[in-house]
This record gives structure tokens, sequence and C-alpha cells, in this order.
């Protein structure tokens, strides 16, 4: 049970780190920071220890890739400095869930029970009870609106980017293979830091034609007095807390742990980040936000034990 919990806090950080280097370096910079970072990282454990390249199911990894760490990373880091940590990972993390085993539906054939669709559907009441505009009279409405569809976005990719990595398991499977949780997770990065790159290159040519010393995502304004070094600590942070450390945990508890008990702890997610929130942010959720949170990730678990 513990790499479960220590995945949940590990994911929670991730998501408060990840706030931190949207700030300093807007969400695309940071996004791609935290890719290249993990790549290496992941690089050193699959060609060291793990099966690198192989396992059966490349390609398919591959894809997984570039729909979650790609275009779901992509817009989840557009989702975090207009919604902030908490909020976004609430959509992210709930919304994923729903749209995967929709998704699964439609693609494979997967038939809904009826608890399942309950589920999806008090997940959805629960997240829309959280970002009633009513509670977050601070965000201007043009923001609160894109936050939304960059975090509706972020949880089809993610939802999306967890089915189609499922197939790469039956393939390896299907192979007479096997692959460990870091080569698949360094097969799947690779993907993610494809996708990123010609985003990250525009925005990095746009910054150098407004002759700016640090490279600065021009829809968030950034901190005062943060030195090079610090930065750096931030996306490190975040990189481990997120696809390295957390995901090795994550893989860890699935190993040792039936899925039934180790997803209803991860499903906690949004409600472990509140404090840490609030700690590192200064976000404090009013009623409505904390009690949607709440319906949602209740949906949430019973969403995974329901399959289970």
């Amino acid at each position: 049970m513990l790499p479960a919990f220590l995945a949940t806090i590990l994911f929670s950080l991730s998501i408060i780190f990840a706030s931190r280097t949207t700030r300093l370096l807007g969400g695309t910079i940071a996004n791609f920071y935290r890719l290249c970072v993990s790549t290496a990282l992941l690089a050193i454990w699959a060609h060291a220890f793990g099966k690198g390249l192989g396992g059966g199911a490349f390609r398919v990894f591959f894809l997984s890739g570039c729909i979650g760490f790609g275009l779901g990373d992509l817009a989840l880091y557009q989702a975090i400095p207009r919604l902030g940590p908490r909020l976004t990972i609430l959509m992210g993390h709930c919304l994923a869930a729903p749209f995967a085993a929709l998704t699964e539906w439609l693609w494979m054939g997967t038939a809904l029970t009826l608890p399942q669709i309950v589920s999806g559907l008090v997940i959805l009441i629960g997240v829309v009870i959280a970002l009633a505009p009513r509670e977050h009279l601070h965000i201007e409405p043009k923001a609160l609106a894109q936050g939304i569809a960059f975090g509706i976005v972020a949880a089809l990719g993610q939802g999306l980017g967890a089915v189609v990595t499922r197939r790469a398991y039956a393939l390896v499977k299907l192979s007479g293979q096997s692959i460990d949780g870091g080569t698949a997770a360094y097969q799947r990065i690779l993907g993610g830091l494809l996708f990123a790159v010609v985003p990250t290159l525009w925005i990095m040519r746009k910054n150098r034609l407004k002759d700016q010393h640090l490279v600065f995502d021009g829809d968030v304004v950034p901190g005062d007095g943060y030195k090079r070094h610090a930065i750096w600590l931030w996306v490190l942070l975040n990189s481990l807390a997120g696809p390295t450390i957390g995901v090795g945990c994550y893989q860890w508890a699935l190993e040792n742990n039936p899925s039934g008990v180790v997803l209803p702890i991860v499903a906690t997610t949004p409600i472990v980040v509140i404090p840490f929130a609030y700690l590192f942010e200064g976000d404090r959720p009013g009623p409505r936000s904390l009690l949607g949170g709440i319906v949602a990730v209740a949906g949430a678990i019973a969403l995974a034990m329901s399959r289970y």
C-alpha cells in the first residue's frame, strides 16, 4: 500500500511544481524542459536496466506518448496558469477516467456497466460544481473559459493515451515478451517530447524576436527575483515527482497490489493536492469547490472499483 500512497503524494507535488515552472517559464516551455529532463532520466534507466526501445510494442507506446505526454500535457500546462494547480488536476485526473472508459467502449467494444456510467456522471457533476464561476471570481471569465477548455483537452489526452497504453501492453503480451514500467514510460515520453518540439521552437523564436533575456511564454507573467538555478531546481523537482519517481512508485504499487486497490488510492490525488496548493500557492478552496472536488474524487474511486 505504501507505494500507492507515495505515488499519490508525488503526483500532487508534481502539479504544484508544474505551477511554479509555468509561472517562471510559461506553459509550453516548462512542459518541454520537464519532458527533456524526464526523458534523460528514463533513458538511463531503460537502456541500463530495462529494454531500451525493445519489448515488442514501441510504436504503440510512442503513439500513446504523443497523445498523453504530447497533446494531453501540452494542454495541461496551458490550463495550470489559468485555473491553478488544484482545479487543473481535478479536471485532468477525474475526467480522464470516464473519457478512457468511453474511448474503450467506442474503439475496443468494452461494455460500460451501469455502475460505471453512474460513476462517470457523478464525476461530471462534481467537476461542474467545483468549476462554478461564483467560486472563482478572482479568475477572469476569459481565462476561466480557456482554462476549462484546455483542461478538457488534457483529460481527453490522458484518457485516450491510457487506452492506447493498454493496447500496447496487450501487444507485448501477445508477442511473448515483457516490459517494465520504466521502459514503457521512456518509450511513451519519447512521443511526448517529439510532439512538444514544434510549439516550443515557435515560442522560443517568438521570444527571441522580443529580445528577452529568459524564455517566457507570453501568456504568463514571470515571477521576480528568481535566478536561473532556481528555475532548473523546480524543473528537476517537477520531473522527478511526475514521470520518473512518481510513475515508478505507481508501477511498483501495481506490481505488488491489485489494481482495484491501487487506483482508488491514486484517485484521491485532487484531494491530497489541496493542502499543498494552500501551502505553496495560497490557494484556499471555497465551499462549493471543495464539495465538488470531493464528489468528483468519490466518483473516480467508484469508477476505479467498478472495473475490478
